[in-house]
């Protein structure tokens, strides 16, 4: 399973013109498997409110705390970076749940570093930095994999509404790959 994250994450961040570390293409292929065999003990990133799970992240000590802010940092960039039509459709506040995302990781990051240290460049780091990048890496990969397993005139059909959603050109792409040319106006779809 690694290896068609890794050939989907690298073509995303091709199709995005999005240069990353190796590193951090890495980390997205670990939170994608993660996130495909989810283990119990991963709590749902939206399964309560972001800043409630951010407070008590940040009020955990030692290792408690890295790994929640980690797992709250992972959760929201796949959360949003898969699913982000239904934050928007719920009328969550995108920018919101985005720096919710990067300051769980830049908090991870901090605890990297010894007292006196001055600040390096970590893969947790990169990630809060470009959080909003890499939401978009992985959202252009939710949308390869909705277009390749779209079957039948049921499949185009939620194709056309993810597109009409999100106005992904990856889906826009395999839209007319199957004889739709997407098209926004008052004539609707040809």
């Amino acid at each position: 399973m690694s290896d068609y994250f890794m050939d989907a994450v690298g073509d995303a961040l091709r199709a995005r013109k999005i240069e990353a570390s190796a590193a951090a293409s890495h980390y997205l292929v670990g939170v994608l498997c993660d996130y495909a065999h989810p283990s119990e003990d991963n709590e749902p990133a939206f399964s309560r409110p972001l800043a409630f799970q951010l407070h008590d992240a940040l009020e955990a000590s030692g290792t408690t705390r890295f790994r929640r802010l980690r797992a709250l940092g992972d959760g929201v960039l796949y959360g949003i970076g898969f699913f982000g039509g239904h934050v928007d459709i719920r009328g969550i506040d995108r920018g919101y749940v985005i720096r919710v995302g990067a300051t769980a990781y830049d908090n991870a990051s901090a605890m990297l570093r010894t007292p006196g240290q001055r600040a390096t460049h970590d893969v947790l780091s990169e990630l809060a930095d470009r959080f909003e990048q890499f939401v978009e890496v992985l959202n252009e990969v939710a949308d390869g994999a909705i277009a390749q397993g779209a079957q039948g005139q049921r499949g185009l059909l939620k194709l056309y509404e993810r597109w009409l959603r999100t106005g992904s050109s990856r889906i826009a792409e395999e839209l007319g790959a199957r004889g739709l040319v997407a098209t926004r106006g008052k004539e609707g779809v040809h």
